[in-house]
């Protein structure tokens, strides 16, 4: 059925997670990418920050990242041949009942996309590669997209088209949708994967010689190559030459003053800083996500993460449109939530950005400072969105305790699992804290509602600092989306209307 699918374009990790997260729906999905192969390049290789790993945890891949990738990467800095420091960022940051992954886990951006798309084709798409979309229309029912492919031209129709097709995104700019912020042509860095004799692979090598330039050596888990960030210095006449072999050579020769070796260039390119951003996530039936979106520095890890889950946060409102009737105000939300979460992650990178700058001037570190308990994203919240209902004083403004909005917290449960297990799959959860909340959850579980998983428990758990019996309704994203009294199942069931037309009442 035409009208009920999806046109995804762009297969990086937002592309492929929001594929995912409509396929696993019942979605039918096209995802296209215009590269003949698909790239080895390390790009984004910074990491996958803990809030995302938990998206992935959701989807049932951690244990494949888990393995292609290290959680435990010094940062070793040096002045010319002389250490300077070491520190190992969130060494100390144990796991805890209420968040089990507290640390940044060190991955290649292809390897992650090669698991992402493993995970697309076990669950029947996959993605259509040398496919270019040229142009597109869109009307109040459908988009007809142009594709340009090996075959030649094709014009197809869909209910809704996603441009996750990075920061030079086609579908932003055929939108019309001003791209507003900064570039700044004074910083360039050469970027690159290589081979490297003459380090040990068992750390990040940083050198930030104020007068020399930047040099970072980073070896690449599961992989001969390292990735390779340098300053870029100007010619003459202002320009920044090509990146090549030769160019990375003489900037580790320059700033290093070590007898290191660069050879088997796989990926060179040149970076400039960007800070940019659209005013809106939402045309019709058209959206974007990820870089086509918000691009900023690399500064705090938070690019390809914040892509992930803006797919997560639109994943489960779009299947709820197409697949079970809901509004089309419900995908009002999308921008309404991630929106401001974009702007913060511009503000957070730029002041993780400032603070690396600030430890260099100083002497103080280097790119550690700029990952924070911050930026590891588990704080983030949609608690001004008209999907959180606090409906309990005990989950108001003035709670200790879990509020609507919230990202809601693991915890043990009596009977051995966790309520990440609970959570897992694309289904909302009702939690019932407490035994008095077991009739509301049986009346609430008598109604027969699809999609919908309940679940007694007979403790409040301590992660959620509810001090008395409180239903929870946790939205498929992993956020909270109503906290109310043990007896209120009539404002669950509220709730669960409301989701199918967030148009028609005020909630809160």
């Amino acid at each position: 059925m035409a009208s009920a699918t999806v046109l995804v374009v762009g297969s990086g990790p937002t592309g492929l997670s929001l594929a995912y997260d409509l396929t696993r729906r019942g979605v039918p999905v096209r995802i296209i990418d215009r590269q003949k192969q698909f790239t080895t390049a390390s790009r984004g290789k910074a990491g996958v920050q803990p809030r995302t790993l938990e998206v992935f945890d959701d989807f049932g891949i951690i244990d494949r990242l888990f393995k292609a990738g290290t959680q435990r990467l010094p940062f070793r800095r040096f002045l010319r041949d002389q250490l300077i420091s070491e520190v190992v960022p969130y060494e100390d940051n144990s796991p805890r009942p209420d968040a089990p992954y507290r640390r940044m886990l060190y991955i290649r951006q292809n390897d992650v996309e090669e698991i992402l798309r493993g995970l697309l084709s076990e669950a029947g798409c996959e993605v259509q590669r040398n496919t270019t979309l040229t142009g597109f229309t869109q009307t109040d029912t459908a988009v007809v997209a142009t594709l340009e492919g090996a075959s030649g031209t094709e014009e197809a129709e869909f209910g809704y088209l996603v441009g996750c097709d990075g920061g030079g995104s086609t579908v932003r700019k055929q939108l019309g949708l001003e791209f507003r912020g900064f570039t700044d042509n004074s910083q360039w860095l050469y970027v690159g994967d290589v081979e490297v004799d003459g380090l040990p692979n068992d750390a990040w090598y940083q050198w930030y010689d104020l007068e020399r330039g930047l040099l970072l050596l980073c070896p690449l888990p599961g992989s001969r190559s390292w990735q390779i960030q340098a300053s870029a210095p100007a010619a003459p006449d202002g320009t920044i030459p090509p990146p090549s072999l030769e160019a990375l050579q003489d900037a580790v020769d320059r700033i290093s003053g070590m007898p290191i070796k660069l050879s088997n260039p796989t990926w060179l390119s040149v970076n400039k800083k960007n800070v940019r951003i659209v005013d809106s996530l939402r045309s019709g039936r058209v959206l974007l996500a990820g870089d086509a979106a918000h691009v900023h520095p690399v500064a705090g890890a938070l690019g390809a993460n914040t892509g992930v889950q803006d797919a997560y946060n639109l994943g489960w409102k779009l299947a709820r449109v197409i697949r079970n009737g809901a509004h089309q105000s419900l995908l009002s939300t999308y921008q309404e939530e991630r929106l401001p979460i974009a702007e913060w992650t511009l503000r957070t990178s730029l002041a993780s950005a400032d603070r690396i700058a600030e430890a260099v001037i100083g002497g103080k570190g280097g790119a550690e400072a700029g990952l924070t308990e911050e930026t590891m994203q588990l704080g983030l919240n949609y608690r001004d969105s008209c999907l959180s209902w606090n409906l309990a004083a005990h989950g108001g403004d003035d709670s200790p305790g879990i509020r609507a909005g919230d990202r809601a917290p693991d915890s043990p449960c009596s009977d051995g699992t966790r309520l990440f297990d609970v959570f897992r799959g694309p289904q909302t959860t009702l939690l019932g804290m407490g035994a008095g909340c077991r009739e509301a959850v049986a009346r609430v579980n008598s109604v027969g509602i699809a999609g919908l998983r309940t679940l007694a428990l007979e403790e409040r758990p301590a992660t959620y600092g509810y001090t008395e019996d409180t239903l929870v309704l946790v939205r498929p994203d992993g956020y909270v989306g109503l906290v109310t009294t043990a007896d209120d199942s009539a404002g669950v069931l509220k709730y669960l209307d409301f989701l199918q037309a967030p148009h028609s009442l005020q909630g809160r």
